[in-house]
């Protein structure tokens, strides 16, 4: 079954990577909290462009044939292998309601698309459990081991749509170099507890911030 295992579990951060190490895959995203008429998470919507090296990879790998293009059904691989295998990263996806973690339910599919060479993910996670947008919901889209950057090109790109009533966004970027100074302390701290960079990793994520 050619290599396909090995790239999707490279991809989703199986290898081991050193604390503030440069990520080797970038992700142009855009991500859409959805309010349900009851002002719960209804589901939160996320489109992933990938860069063209990694798009590459995969079309190499899931491609049969020579037309630098994907099936339906081998779309349909890549997106099957992405969803068994990114569940252990809860896909990117940290949710905190008033400092509570929300857990995610596992996405009913992740539809792939090939085109002008990027491959593009797109699928839907709700809430385990109910969760009102009540107090301050805070979402980022991070990979905790720095091997994927997930990037947000404009504030719009994380938005808030549906029965949000008189909730208000705000789009926060920490600036690294910031984090660095005002928590050099703390991070020597964590590269000696933390190995893989999981605490600087959620310093630095651009984040949304839904305040109800």
């Amino acid at each position: 079954m050619k290599r396909r295992t090995t790239l999707l579990i490279a991809m989703l951060s199986l290898l081991p990577v050193p604390a503030f190490a440069h990520p080797h895959i970038f992700i142009d995203a855009k991500f859409e909290v959805v309010a349900a008429p009851d002002g719960s998470i209804g589901e939160l919507r996320n489109v992933w462009s990938f860069d063209e090296v990694f798009s590459s990879s995969v079309l190499m790998d899931f491609g049969k044939g020579d037309n630098q293009t994907l099936s339906a059904s081998e779309l349909k691989a890549v997106g099957k292998t992405v969803r068994d295998s990114l569940a252990q990263y809860d896909y990117y996806t940290n949710v905190t309601s008033n400092g509570k973690a929300v857990p995610m339910a596992k996405p009913e599919a992740i539809q792939a698309d090939y085109k002008n060479g990027s491959l593009t993910l797109t699928f839907s996670l709700k809430p385990e459990q109910k969760t009102f947008l009540k107090g301050t919901t805070v979402f980022g889209i991070y990979d905790k081991t720095l091997y994927t950057a997930v990037d947000f090109a404009t504030d719009d790109d994380m938005s808030l749509s549906g029965a949000a009533g008189r909730c208000k966004r705000k789009v926060v970027r920490p600036n690294p170099k910031e984090v660095m100074a005002e928590n050099q302390a703390a991070l020597t701290s964590m590269f000696f507890s933390d190995p893989k960079g999981t605490d600087y990793s959620l310093l630095v994520a651009t984040r949304l911030e839904v305040q109800c």
